[in-house]
């Protein structure tokens, strides 16, 4: 079974496009040495399926960053997915977190959305108050309220595998076939949790919409690879500048940075920090 994946659909007699995203290994990478809670891992897998098949979908390929924050147990999860589609993520919540709906989880709180593409002059960035009870609901009804266009999103996610199903209605649906958007999306809310994350792509369209001439495009690969970058760490101490650095290293006895988005820690010990500023003519600091 193709993993690691978005591929985009197309109901030629319907004008109604949509794409299926499932990820296996990437997102089990997301996931490596974070130890989340099972709630935090199936909102955070559901929203890391719906940035890649909004990135896969934009009209002007960019950088995608979504965030939801909340005051509720959960108060942070961001997604990043850039225009070749490699994703990151984070998450923040409090230390005791129980099974709940997304409204109990994250409590009031927002989404933002910001877009940053070539060929734009200035990043865009939107931001509006959260509004549903799933993460499919928020970006249903965001789309819904933002582009005006009609589209479902059917998401699951667990510790091992995340996937997503997309569908959208186009301007001409109508006119091809008065009741086509209506029939395709009661037909994809049939979709199970299960077929979601384990049956292949073309096979999961053959059972959804048997009826339907469905053209399957070309699978884009996603991915998750994020190298390490000691210099921008480097660079970030030096800015602090050596009084600080080295006071922080004498009262902790290394400096550890912590790059969630990333998943990735950088450790400075003594050694190293003397090392960072050994071009500077200042005598370092005496640490004992």
């Amino acid at each position: 079974m193709t993993e690691n994946c978005v591929q985009r659909f197309l109901f030629d007699e319907l004008d109604v496009r949509g794409a299926v995203v499932r990820l296996g290994s990437v997102w089990q990478q997301l996931l490596a040495r974070r130890d989340y809670p099972a709630p935090v891992v199936e909102l955070l897998g559901q929203m890391s399926a719906m940035a890649v098949l909004l990135t896969d979908n934009l009209k002007q390929p960019g950088r995608l960053t979504i965030q939801l924050r909340g005051t509720g147990p959960i108060s942070l999860l961001v997604i990043d997915c850039s225009a070749e589609l490699n994703v990151r993520c984070m998450a923040q919540h409090g230390a005791a977190i129980s099974d709940g709906t997304l409204v109990e989880l994250l409590g009031a709180g927002q989404l933002m959305l910001s877009l940053d593409s070539p060929a734009m002059r200035a990043p865009y960035q939107s931001i509006v108050p959260l509004v549903g009870n799933s993460v499919a609901e928020i970006f249903e009804h965001y789309l819904g309220q933002s582009e005006q266009i009609a589209s479902r999103f059917f998401l699951a996610a667990t510790a091992t595998g995340a996937a997503g199903l997309f569908l959208q209605k186009m301007p001409s649906t109508e006119p091809h076939d008065a009741d086509g958007w209506a029939r395709s999306e009661a037909l994809a809310s049939t979709v199970k949790r299960e077929e979601l994350l384990t049956v292949p792509t073309e096979e999961l369209l053959t059972r959804l919409f048997h009826q339907e001439n469905v053209r399957v495009f070309a699978a884009r690969p996603v991915s998750h690879n994020v190298p390490e970058d000691w210099e921008k760490m480097r660079n970030m101490l030096r800015t602090l500048g050596r009084e600080e650095v080295y006071a922080a290293v004498k009262r902790l006895g290394e400096i550890v940075i912590r790059d969630d988005l990333g998943n990735r820690e950088y450790r400075f010990d003594k050694t190293a920090i003397d090392a960072l500023f050994s071009n500077t003519p200042e005598t370092p600091p005496t640490v004992h």
